[in-house]
């Protein structure tokens, strides 16, 4: 029998917003799964979509760079937010930040890129940087995003330098608008995308596994529904997804009167021309990793019997 840990348990409700309760119980029905167990609190009407707060672990920071039509972003993973705060790091991540736009959100590519000043590629800058800091780094990812016309703008929010934070965005537009009205359009975008955290563009961007476990959670809840009912419930739903997490769909939080997209149509009159949001990219640190817990206590009683 799996054992469910009161950790498992906390993440789950953090993950959720579900009673500690009903959290236990569905990590007992799925064995100790925390994304089966979401998919059971949601079945049950117990929890909204998990969130992304919820799986965020890692220390280090976020580096990103926009200049004119293209721009990048990394992520370089530190053990601890002590080292992410030491002037020597904060340069390596804005040097490989620098060096990402021509990598073009190839990892490898970048990693084998002569790092600046030295002869050194950036994944072996990267191991002396470990050697000299003393602590475990990596640079774990890269996207990069680009226009033939118009503009890519930046945010970085939580920042603690220039161009490095804990979350960083990047909002392309393509048009053949007034250019300081477009970074302008671009950057509150990019604020935007920072808070809302979209998942995708539009619905049609959307992976198709995602939206087929959000039509099997809402047919299980809707179960014995005549089929015609059903199939209008589950519309209902997926539109109402697509409201919460798809971009152009999202509340515009600059004017909650306005869509995203009713946002962007109307700076079109200030601009000169159409506007299209050719794509967003968004960073959180330590998205996705799993960082183990230290328990404070147990350590303290190690040290306390000389380290048994």
């Amino acid at each position: 029998m799996t054992t469910i840990t009161a950790a498992d348990v906390k993440k789950l409700r953090d993950m959720t917003g579900a009673g500690m309760m009903d959290c236990k119980t569905a990590l007992t029905e799925t064995n100790g799964d925390i994304e089966a167990a979401v998919d059971w609190l949601r079945k049950k009407g117990l929890s909204k979509a998990a969130k992304k707060s919820g799986r965020i672990a890692a220390d280090g920071l976020i580096g990103i760079v926009a200049k004119g039509r293209e721009g990048a972003v990394v992520e370089v993973n530190s053990e601890t937010d002590f080292v992410a705060r030491n002037e020597q790091f904060q340069t390596l991540v804005r040097d490989i930040a620098s060096l990402a736009p021509a990598a073009k959100g190839d990892l490898k590519a970048l990693l084998a890129t002569t790092y600046p000043g030295t002869k050194n590629s950036v994944e072996v800058q990267l191991q002396e940087a470990v050697a000299t800091i003393g602590e475990n780094m990596t640079l774990r990812r890269t996207s990069a995003i680009a226009v033939k016309e118009g503009v890519v703008a930046d945010y970085v929010h939580n920042r603690v330098a220039d161009g490095l934070g804990k979350i960083g965005v990047l909002v392309a537009l393509e048009s053949a608008g007034d250019e300081p009205t477009l970074f302008e359009v671009a950057r509150m975008l990019a604020m935007h995308v920072a808070a809302a955290s979209p998942l995708a563009l539009d619905i049609s961007a959307v992976p198709a596994e995602v939206i087929e476990r959000e039509k099997a959670i809402l047919a299980e809840k809707n179960q014995g529904k005549k089929p015609d009912v059903l199939e209008k419930i589950i519309s209902g739903g997926i539109k109402a997804f697509a409201k919460e997490n798809c971009l152009l769909e999202q509340q515009y939080i600059h004017d909650s009167t306005k869509t995203v997209a009713q946002a962007v149509k109307e700076a079109e009159g200030k601009a000169g021309a159409a506007i299209k949001v050719a794509g967003f990219i968004r960073y959180a640190l330590g998205e996705g990793i799993d960082k183990k817990e230290e328990d404070f206590g147990e350590e303290v009683r190690k040290l306390a019997s000389g380290g048994r």
